[in-house]
């Protein structure tokens, strides 16, 4: 699919354009990113310790339900970082706002996501689907996402197959999780991790279909590159394309929005319950 397709995929029929959010699925909350690293892929999104913690704490006075905290970035190019580089990027950040609210840790590495626990956090938010015996057994919740690699490459799944090939990836990560015991448990399509904008975006028209497997759905879209590749737009003029897609998360059911935009998506978020409410 080339990106003119993507920009001008046709207008969908009056019925199909919004629906109220499933009556099954409570409110849509929100996670308010905060990277502790030098590199990450918006330079509004890099903080120094000190600054994380002041914009976490920021983030949850303004609406969100939980700060993830990372320390590597996990850009297409990215650098690798030790676990203990990234240990000492983010225990302060997770003391310093765990008092305040809830912290979820951003890693795929064992000893911090020991160490993050320990400093207070309660989600292991993991991009390689991989760490939720360890979650099981620190008593975590857990995100298990779907990645082709971290951090991202230019790899990308085939376009015909990528929601068969995602779908069936999260099933098992699912089952092995609650397998560990983990009771609180979310799932995450990857968007941008190995999927070309058209990967992403056939993705997104099937979140329906994702929310239906009976785990619950945390979606990142925030700021993506995919979304510059529809509109044209660079990383620092992504906010609206990154809210227009709250919407349609938000009717599939989406239960976690992952964002750098914490009030601008609050608000989105209570305009579209407040006109469209939910269904039963």
């Amino acid at each position: 699919m080339t990106i003119e397709q993507l920009r001008a995929p046709g207008r969908p029929t009056r019925s199909a354009r919004m629906s109220g959010r499933p009556g099954q699925c409570g409110p849509m909350r929100v996670m308010g990113i905060v990277n502790a690293t030098p590199d990450s892929f918006w330079s509004g999104s890099r903080f120094s310790p000190e600054q994380a913690v002041e914009a976490g704490k920021r983030m949850l006075e303004l609406g969100a339900w939980c700060i993830d905290v990372g320390g590597e970035s996990t850009r297409p190019g990215a650098v690798p970082v030790t676990a203990e580089q990234e240990l000492e990027r983010i225990a302060p950040v997770v003391a310093g706002i765990a008092p305040f609210g809830r912290v979820s840790v951003d890693t795929r590495h064992v000893p911090v996501a020991h160490a993050a626990v320990a400093l207070g956090a309660s989600i292991i938010n993991d991009v390689s689907g991989m760490l939720h015996p360890v979650a099981g057994q620190l008593g975590a919740a857990y995100v298990g996402m779907h990645s082709v690699r971290v951090p991202a490459s230019e790899t990308t799944l085939d376009e015909s197959d990528v929601c068969d090939d995602v779908f069936e990836h999260l099933r098992r990560v699912a089952r092995a999780a609650a397998a560990d015991g983990i009771t609180e448990l979310w799932i995450d399509p990857g968007i941008g991790f190995g999927k070309t904008a058209a990967g992403n975006i056939a993705l997104l028209r099937a979140l329906p279909r994702l929310c239906s497997l009976g785990t619950p759905v945390l979606l990142g879209v925030s700021r993506k590159s995919f979304i510059g590749a529809v509109t044209g737009r660079t990383v620092s003029d992504r906010l609206a394309g990154s809210l227009a897609l709250v919407a349609p998360a938000w009717s599939a059911g989406v239960d976690i929005i992952r964002v750098h935009d914490v009030a601008e998506t609050v608000d989105t978020v209570a305009m579209l319950e407040a006109v469209w409410g939910s269904i039963d």
